[in-house]
């Protein structure tokens, strides 16, 4: 299609953030202008489109990103991923008058967004606006000035996150590559007040990956569809409960989610690591409703010929064309598969545990109605290495200690903290008994005038604390020793089910299945976490035993024959 100049907010809105004037001093002042701009009038950049341009300088930004804090987890988009990503994007659009808007909210120099917009012109006679920003200031200038060079193209500077330039925005398409890993710790108070509305959930101040995701979601229109670039950890880190957690679950609650794609390792280049494609939809039709397709294209790709840093693989355009393809029919195949939502989703269940002994004994069973512990009045307590018996402290070593209070906390108060009474012979004496713990049948023990009885399972509490003097009473510190029900708070992790009846039965059945003891129920949590790994593992082929008695014979066979050569 033809293309017209547009300008908006003036025709040198990007040449100032490339400091031209800036460079031209700093080469005048080595006295090395003449030359420099003598070589560079000898080359030919006709030929040289934004995506040349822009790779060259993305280059460039790539050699200084390890020791350069500001571009330090920025994952440069590759012409291969753009290319799949993009095959994407066109294979969804639908021919039709209406404009087409656009839209990558960390658009760099233009890569991403200008190879989109020109595949979709390739396939169909849609016509397109696109927007961008990005607050890199020489990739914001590059993409900005072949924005000028396009029809209808608005590209903005700016933090997308704190100062979305196109806040009365929506559009049919989103695309970003945003950067992985990058703390947004100096952006916090800005997002914690964000009136926007854009943020369901706030997630690990250490990553920003997930503000990204849910500000492109809220920039779709009703029917609007993306292609979202991030590496693993917005998969899987966070447990049930979590921020990251709860974006998930909130992105399949929505049916937001059609498609995730894993990318080969060595793709990008400055990073090993896989990286996804997240192909979010809001006009699913009614056979993917709910469903979520995963695709493991970690093994379609050709090897470069030669390394670009890190990157020694390109998902070439046959394996494109596949992956579009298996993504269009949204049936299983041998690396591809086809989920209901719910299928990600676990229940995390909170319970409490009490323990019991050998005989199935808990020491609750002991207990007045109504109590939750036995408190004891001890007489003396020992533990094999030191023994007490006073419980109200008021005295202490002066040539040791300056006061009480230091007294406590530099000999009792430790003291008190390493007690163990199932690592240590801890044994407490009281007017109508002795106690302590029976590690081997796990069950406190209660011996009185010869007789021994075993009380069930239960703990050794003993407690001190600092208490200031009264106008009745001294300055002390007070020794409580109680015995109490072992109680164990544990989480189980089973498996969910959509029908909230079904899913409470599932649970029920879990725990009489795997819990033995007696517990009571706590809170449920249900996470959301998408595995790679677990859906598309293939476990390692063993050889058989014939094959390995075999490769024993052999190596005994020649290990005699070695013995018989040096007898002689």
């Amino acid at each position: 299609m033809g293309r017209r100049r547009i300008c908006w907010g003036g025709c040198d809105g990007g040449e100032k953030f490339l400091d031209i004037k800036g460079v031209v001093s700093k080469l005048k002042a080595k006295k090395v202008l003449l030359g420099y701009t003598k070589e560079w009038s000898g080359i030919d950049l006709k030929p040289f489109d934004n995506s040349a341009i822009t790779t060259l300088e993305e280059h460039i930004k790539r050699r200084w990103a390890d020791i350069s804090a500001e571009t330090a987890g920025e994952q440069y988009t590759p012409d291969d991923v753009i290319g799949l990503i993009a095959e994407i994007i066109a294979s969804k659009i639908e021919d039709s008058d209406r404009l087409l808007k656009i839209y990558d909210c960390t658009c760099g120099g233009g890569n991403l967004l200008f190879g989109v917009e020109d595949r979709i012109h390739e396939r169909s006679k849609r016509l397109t606006q696109t927007f961008g920003q990005d607050w890199n200031d020489a990739l914001y200038a590059l993409a900005k000035i072949e924005s000028r060079f396009r029809v209808d193209s608005k590209i903005e500077h700016g933090n997308t996150l704190v100062d979305d330039k196109f806040y009365n925005d929506e559009f049919d398409v989103v695309i970003a590559n945003p950067p992985y890993g990058v703390s947004w710790k100096g952006y916090e108070k800005d997002l914690r007040n964000d009136k926007t509305q854009r943020f369901q959930f706030l997630p690990s101040i250490s990553d920003g990956q997930l503000l990204f995701m849910q500000h492109l979601v809220a920039k779709l229109n009703a029917t609007g569809m993306g292609v979202v670039v991030h590496n693993g950890s917005t998969l899987f880190s966070g447990d049930a409960g979590s921020s990251e957690s709860n974006i998930r679950k909130w992105m399949l609650d929505s049916d937001l989610v059609e498609a995730i794609v894993q990318l080969p390792t060595d793709e990008f280049f400055n990073t090993g690591i896989y990286t996804y494609l997240w192909v979010l939809n809001k006009r699913k039709t009614a056979d993917r409703k709910d469903r979520v397709m995963l695709i493991n294209a970690s093994e379609k790709f050709k090897p470069l010929k030669k390394n670009k840093g890190s990157k020694r693989k390109e998902v070439d355009e046959a394996s494109r064309l596949e992956i579009v393809e298996t993504l269009a029919r949204f049936v299983d195949n041998d690396y591809a598969r086809v989920f209901d939502k719910e299928f990600f989703y676990f229940n995390k269940q909170a319970i409490v545990l009490t323990n019991v002994d050998e005989q199935g004994k808990t020491f609750a069973s002991q207990l007045k109605e109504g109590a939750s512990s036995l408190k004891l009045v001890p007489l003396k307590l020992e533990n094999g290495d030191r023994t007490l018996t006073e419980f109200v402290i008021t005295t202490y070593d002066s040539e040791r200690f300056g006061s009480l209070a230091q007294a406590y906390e530099q000999d009792i108060k430790p003291f008190m903290s390493a007690l163990d009474y199932k690592e240590q012979p801890l044994k407490v004496m009281t007017a109508k008994g002795m106690y302590w713990f029976d590690t081997e049948r796990e069950t406190l023990v209660k011996e009185a005038l010869g007789k021994r009885g075993e009380l069930g399972c239960g703990k050794i509490v003993v407690k001190a604390a600092w208490k200031k003097g009264t106008k009745t009473l001294p300055e002390r510190v007070e020794v409580t020793v109680e015995l109490t029900p072992d109680y164990q708070k544990d989480y189980e992790i089973v498996p969910f089910h959509r029908d909230e009846g079904e899913n409470q039965a599932a649970i029920a059945a879990f725990m009489a299945k795997y819990i033995t003891k007696p517990f009571e129920y706590l809170e449920n949590v249900v996470g959301v976490e998408i595995n790679f790994n677990k859906v598309f593992y293939q476990p390692e082929t063993l050889r058989s035993v014939e094959e390995i008695l075999g490769e024993i014979a052999l190596l005994d066979q020649a290990l005699g024959r070695l013995e018989q050569g040096l007898s002689l």
